[in-house]
C-alpha cells in the first residue's frame, strides 16, 4: 500500500477513543488558552494543503491556516523534508554557538531589508512572537532611556506580560495587573466605522490631524514644548491590523504618520507576526505603504509552523553590538537549528517564487467572489482585503450593526463538519476578530486554488443560509 493510501485508510479509520479524549481533556487539560472558545471541540487527525480532518475523515477547508502561520500549506513536502533533514544533521544545538542555518538566515532577512529600506540592519532571534515583541521592547528602552509607547486602538500583540501592556483590549490584563508601562491607545484608521464618525472620501485623515493635535501643548501630557521632547519613545503599529478584523488603512495614511513620529524623534515598530512572508502579496504588509520602520517583529509563517522561530529586525543605530551587546537578551531555544533550517527554506522558497503576482490576484479573485455573496445576504456588511488577507463583516439585516451572534452561529456550523457542499460532508475552519467579534478575518494557504475559492464560498454561503434559519 502506498503512503498516500495509508495516509487516506487512517483519515478514515474511526478512532474509539474519541470520546475518552475528550473526557481526558476536560479534566486534565488547562482551560486557559482558547480552544474553549469554540462551541463544538474537534480533535483532528490529519491535515495536507488547505485541509484538516477529524477523527471521522470528514474534510475541512481552513480559511484561516493557524492565524497565518501555515502559509505554505499543510504537510509541504519541501519544508517538511528541510526539517527531517536538520534532525539527521543537527538537531540540537545550545543557542551560544553558532550554526550555519542561523547565520544564512539572518543574513537573507537584513539584506531583504536593506535592499527594501536602504537600511542596514541586523537579526535577533527568538521563539514566539510575543518573545520577540518584548524583545523589541528592550531595544527600544535600551536605547532611548525611555519606556513610554503609543499602540492602536484594536491592536494585538501578544498575552506576555509586557506584550499585554501594549495589547489594547483590557481583558488581557484584568486578572493579572501590571507589570510594566501601559501604552496610549490611539484609534486605528477603521474607515468602516470611523470613531470619529467621518467618511473616508470626505475626511482628510481627520484621524491623523486629531493624533498630530497632541503634540500642539505639553497639557496632552505627550511633549516638552520648549524643547519638543517627547514622553513616548516608539508607536507600535500593525501595517493591516489583524486581531482587530484585517482592517485595510487609507494608502497615505502610515506616511503621514512616521511624518509626524521622525519629527518628535519616536520611533516606528511595525508588528508583522501575522502579516509578514508575503500574506498580503508584498513581503512585508508595510511595503504598501512607503515607510521604512526601525523595527520589524516577525515570527508565525517564517517556518510555516514548524518548530517556530520569531525574531526582530532593528536598524544598526539600535541593535549594533556597541548599543546591544551579548547576554542583553536570552532565550534557550531562540535560534534552534531545526527552525533556523525550515526558515532558510522558506526563505529560498519565497526567492524561487513569484507570489506577488500569484497572493494578488488569488485575492482579487476571492474579494470578487465574497462581494458576489454580499449582494445576496443583506447581513453582509464590509468586504475587504489586500492579497490573502480578506475581511468579512457579519451584520444585522442594516448591513453595519454587529452581529456577533450570527457569527457564531457560522463558525459553529462549520466546525460541526455538518455542511454538504458539492453533495460532500465537509467542515470549514473560520477565524473571527474585530471589535465586536463579528468579522471573519481570511488567511488561506497561498497555494489555495480557484476552485477551491469557490468552494470556500460556497460553504460559506451554507452556512451563513443556515445560521439564519436556526433559532
Amino acid at each position: 500500500m502506498s503512503a498516500k493510501q495509508l495516509t487516506k485508510t487512517a483519515r478514515m479509520r474511526p478512532d474509539v477513543n474519541h470520546d475518552k479524549l475528550l473526557d481526558l481533556e476536560a479534566k486534565y487539560c488547562s482551560w486557559g488558552d482558547t480552544v474553549h472558545y469554540a462551541e463544538k471541540l474537534n480533535i483532528f487527525k490529519s491535515s495536507e494543503g488547505c485541509y484538516l480532518y477529524d477523527h471521522q475523515g470528514t474534510e475541512y477547508l481552513d480559511l484561516q491556516m493557524w492565524y497565518s502561520a501555515a502559509n505554505f500549506g499543510y504537510k509541504n513536502q519541501r519544508l517538511n523534508t528541510a526539517l527531517k533533514n536538520q534532525i539527521d544533521k543537527l538537531p540540537q544545538l545550545a543557542c551560544q554557538y553558532l550554526h550555519e542555518e542561523k547565520i544564512l538566515l539572518a543574513a537573507k532577512l537584513a539584506q531583504k531589508n536593506e535592499r527594501t529600506f536602504e537600511e542596514k540592519g541586523r537579526i535577533h532571534f527568538n521563539v514566539g512572537g510575543s518573545s520577540a515583541l518584548e524583545d523589541s521592547l528592550k531595544l527600544v528602552r535600551n536605547y532611548s532611556g525611555r519606556s513610554l509607547v503609543f499602540a492602536f486602538m484594536g491592536g494585538y500583540h501578544g498575552r506576555t506580560l509586557a506584550a499585554s501592556a501594549i495589547t489594547s483590549s483590557f481583558r488581557y490584563r484584568e486578572r493579572f495587573g501590571h507589570f510594566g508601562d501601559r501604552a496610549m491607545f490611539v484609534p486605528y484608521p477603521y474607515c468602516f466605522r470611523c470613531p470619529y464618525d467621518k467618511k473616508r472620501d470626505f475626511c482628510d485623515l481627520y484621524c491623523l490631524k486629531q493624533f498630530e493635535r497632541l503634540f500642539e501643548t505639553e497639557y496632552h501630557s505627550v511633549v516638552n514644548k520648549k524643547n519638543n521632547k517627547c514622553e513616548f519613545t516608539a508607536f507600535y503599529v500593525e501595517a493591516i491590523q489583524g486581531t482587530g478584523g484585517y482592517i485595510i488603512p487609507p494608502e497615505d495614511y502610515f506616511s503621514g504618520l512616521k511624518e509626524i513620529l521622525d519629527r518628535y524623534g519616536i520611533l516606528f515598530i511595525d508588528d508583522e507576526i501575522q502579516m509578514g512572508f508575503f500574506r498580503t502579496g508584498k513581503f512585508w504588509a508595510i511595503e504598501h505603504f512607503n515607510v521604512a520602520p526601525d523595527i520589524i517583529v516577525f515570527g508565525k509563517a517564517l517556518t510555516n509552523g514548524l518548530n517556530p522561530i520569531s525574531g526582530v529586525w532593528a536598524k544598526e543605530k539600535l541593535i549594533s553590538p556597541d548599543v546591544f551587546p551579548p547576554g542583553s537578551t536570552h532565550a534557550t531555544f531562540s535560534s534552534n537549528p531545526l527552525g533556523t533550517a525550515v526558515g532558510l527554506e522558506v526563505m529560498k522558497l519565497i526567492e524561487e517564487s513569484d507570489f506577488s503576482t500569484s497572493i494578488s490576484r488569488k485575492g482579487r479573485y476571492f474579494v470578487s467572489q465574497l462581494k458576489k455573496l454580499q449582494k445576496k445576504y443583506p447581513q453582509i456588511g464590509d468586504v475587504d482585503g489586500i492579497g490573502l488577507a480578506l475581511r468579512m463583516e457579519i451584520c444585522q439585516k442594516d448591513g453595519y450593526t454587529p452581529n456577533k451572534e450570527l457569527t457564531d452561529k457560522i463558525v459553529n456550523l462549520g466546525l460541526s463538519g455538518s455542511l454538504s457542499a458539492r453533495g460532500k460532508k465537509r467542515g470549514l475552519i473560520l477565524d473571527v476578530g474585530g471589535y465586536y467579534k463579528n468579522v471573519f478575518t481570511i488567511a488561506p494557504s497561498f497555494y489555495i486554488t480557484e476552485e477551491e475559492i469557490d468552494l470556500g464560498v460556497d460553504l460559506l454561503e451554507e452556512a451563513l443560509s443556515k445560521a439564519l434559519k436556526k433559532p
